[in-house]
């Protein structure tokens, strides 16, 4: 009896987590229809892993952010979005310097700040959580261009224990993303206020 209650409540906790990983799809393919395989694998991964893999150390950190606000005209996109599926992260677009709705200093103390938050899964741990996520992609049926080769590609970069992907040239000439990754507490207590 123990036993089939157990069952149940793991089936009902994949089959929400299952539900959840398609509406994250869903969401990114209908406000960035020209996605990849790769795009949706950066999303998820961004859930999981945060800004932590971008900073080698603080000052390094804001010459870049410096030399990227200097150089952009503008920051295509939402102001803000959750990542993933479990939303542990918001992509915060560097328009809200350049707008000046959050000031550059709140901002990047912010991004610094989520740094800290991350606890990272082992790779054997995203490995399994990847190709969960892969396989709901996979079931949703939605047209992306260089699935195979991309999916092929991932598997490979994986098995070199290598993990962070860029986004598509595709991604990047339709939308010009310009953000950071701010965790959600701290989104929501120091950046959100300012909206």
């Amino acid at each position: 009896m123990i036993i089939i209650g157990l069952t149940v409540l793991f089936v009902s906790c994949e089959d929400t987590k299952s539900k959840r990983i398609r509406a994250a799809v869903e969401n990114q393919m209908t406000v960035y229809p020209q996605s990849t395989l790769k795009d949706l694998y950066k999303n998820f991964f961004q859930d999981r892993f945060g800004p932590g893999h971008l900073i080698p150390d603080t000052a390094a950190a804001g010459n870049y952010l410096r030399s990227e606000l200097a150089s952009i005209d503008k920051a295509s996109g939402a102001y803000y979005e959750p990542t993933g599926w479990e939303g542990r992260f918001y992509r915060v677009n560097l328009s809200v310097i350049t707008e000046n709705i959050v000031p550059y200093d709140v901002y990047f103390e912010a991004f610094i700040k989520s740094v800290n938050q991350i606890v990272s899964p082992t790779i054997e741990q995203w490995k399994i959580e990847w190709n969960t996520i892969e396989s709901v992609i996979r079931s949703m049926n939605i047209s992306l261009p260089d699935y195979e080769k991309d999916r092929q590609d991932m598997i490979d970069m994986l098995q070199n224990g290598d993990f962070v992907v860029h986004h598509s040239s595709l991604f990047e000439s339709h939308y010009s993303p310009h953000y950071r990754i701010i965790e959600k507490n701290i989104f929501e207590r120091e950046i959100k206020p300012y909206f």
